[in-house]
């Protein structure tokens, strides 16, 4: 049988120093099926004309979404394109929305979409109408496309396979530019909230409390680095355990992000409280505790996360 269609989406912004090497990148995939959806978050370069220029050279690869002149930034655009995908599935010759959100600045291996594929069909035959998302490493690399490490995950210290909806509430191991979507997952994950700390981390909440997570260990793309990433990579140095604990709890910084998982975890409980089970309800509940002003109550909110 023919494989289906799946939709990439690539939003742009201020993107034209690495736009080109992406989009080829895109277009040598190894996957017959695809297509860019692509939408501009009010550039002031190129990126609108040289998305332009290439939809007209490979007509049947790209929809462009009209610009409406608003700026949603990163997590704000992945969420309208994931909806418009979606609502316009048909239109977009999708016979399921699947959806792969794509950055601007990176380089996709030529095998990311098929390896990713393969997977989420096997999961769905496992897993029927359940919310489904895959999800792989990256390599690391400076705007030369030098290595800086062969490995995101183990760069930043992650741990992919401890995806529970308690390990995720206060931890995203989904980097959301190797992430393939089904469309039981935006069903179930649309619209983003503001209160969501990012697009993908919302995604992967959902997939860990109602579907399943899949990790690729191996990785599917170059992660670019330089100075307007957006999150970016950060090389991760195991503090002292005790040391690491306090400053968690005393350092503004940490209490700023404590208070962002904690509106991030409100949110989620207004979204789907009546689909949620006791132990999950448990976990979202310490999870806001992490907002406290009382510092025994962050103090124990937290160590009920590390210990998980």
């Amino acid at each position: 049988m023919p494989l289906p269609r799946v939709a990439i989406l690539l939003p742009t912004w201020n993107g034209e120093k690495y736009l080109h090497e992406q989009v080829d990148s895109l277009l040598a995939q190894d996957y017959p099926d695809f297509l860019i959806v692509s939408r501009d978050d009010g550039s002031r370069d190129s990126s609108p004309a040289i998305i332009a220029d290439y939809a007209a050279r490979f007509p049947q690869r790209f929809h462009i979404v009209p610009a409406d002149g608003r700026n949603l930034g990163a997590s704000g655009s992945f969420a309208l394109l994931m909806e418009y995908a979606l609502q316009h599935k048909l239109a977009l010759g999708l016979g399921s929305a699947w959806v792969m959100p794509s950055d601007q600045d990176d380089v996709w291996h030529a095998d990311k979409l098929r390896a990713s594929m393969t997977r989420m069909l096997e999961l769905e035959g496992r897993y029927p109408g359940q919310p489904l998302l895959v999800h792989g490493d990256l390599e690391v690399v400076d705007e030369a496309m030098c290595q800086i490490a062969p490995s995101f995950v183990r760069y930043q210290g992650l741990k992919p396979l401890r995806n529970s909806f308690g390990r995720l509430l206060v931890s995203n191991t989904v980097t959301g530019c190797t992430a393939l979507c089904n469309e039981a997952l935006l069903r179930r994950a649309l619209p983003v909230p503001a209160q969501a700390v990012m697009h993908d981390w919302w995604l992967a909440l959902v997939a860990g409390a109602f579907g399943r997570l899949s990790y690729i260990d191996a990785p599917l793309l170059q992660y670019r680095q330089h100075g307007a990433n957006t999150i970016g990579a950060k090389e991760y140095k195991q503090p002292p355990l005790l040391k690491g604990f306090w400053q968690r709890l005393r350092d503004d910084r940490h209490r700023a992000i404590l208070q962002g998982l904690a509106a991030q975890a409100l949110a989620f409980r207004a979204a789907h409280a009546g689909a949620l089970s006791v132990a999950q309800r448990l976990d979202l509940r310490m999870a806001m505790a992490l907002a406290s002003h009382n510092l025994v109550v962050r103090k124990l909110a937290l160590k009920f996360f590390l210990s998980r």
